[in-house]
């Protein structure tokens, strides 16, 4: 096949590609959507995905899917894409500061908050169209752990300095 045969086949895929994602059946695929994208759309079709309504401190809501098997850690990956998405296809592209988001809210289901990243999302109850919530983070004893090392660090640096 020669180069230009190659370059009208790959034309063609483009034009039936952007057809199908224009078709509103498929609204819920993004853009450009990634190979994992299309194999989790596809697991929630077949039932081995879950979407779940993400509602945020402001009463809007977002909905993620993620697969059956997944963790708090997949969830919030999951919610940074959609979020990055939304912002850049509507404002461009603006930083947000995830980890300046998760040190200061969590997620919550079942007014229990979603706080050890490993947890698998189905041995917390969450299920198919459930829904979680955006709530204040306060930290506990345990938890500023990392915070006192880092003000060591902080301060071992200026040492150096002096």
């Amino acid at each position: 096949m020669g180069e230009g045969a190659e370059y009208k086949s790959d034309l063609k895929k483009e034009k039936v590609l952007k057809a199908l994602l224009e078709d509103p059946i498929l609204s819920d695929v993004p853009k450009n959507p990634s190979l994992e994208d299309v194999e989790t759309l596809i697991g929630l079709e077949l039932g081995s995905a879950m979407r779940i309504s993400v509602l945020k401190l402001d009463s809007t809501s977002l909905d993620v899917i993620v697969m059956n098997t997944a963790t708090v850690k997949v969830l919030k990956l999951a919610i940074k894409k959609k979020v990055n998405y939304m912002e850049q296809s509507s404002m461009g592209h603006r930083h947000i500061s995830w980890k300046s988001v998760w040190a200061n809210y969590c997620l919550s289901f079942d007014n229990n908050k979603l706080l050890n990243d490993d947890d698998a999302l189905q041995d917390l109850g969450v299920r198919n169209n459930s829904q979680v919530h955006f709530v204040p983070y306060v930290m506990t004893k345990e938890s500023r752990k990392h915070s006192k090392r880092r003000n060591h660090r902080f301060f071992h640096g200026l040492s150096k300095l002096f």
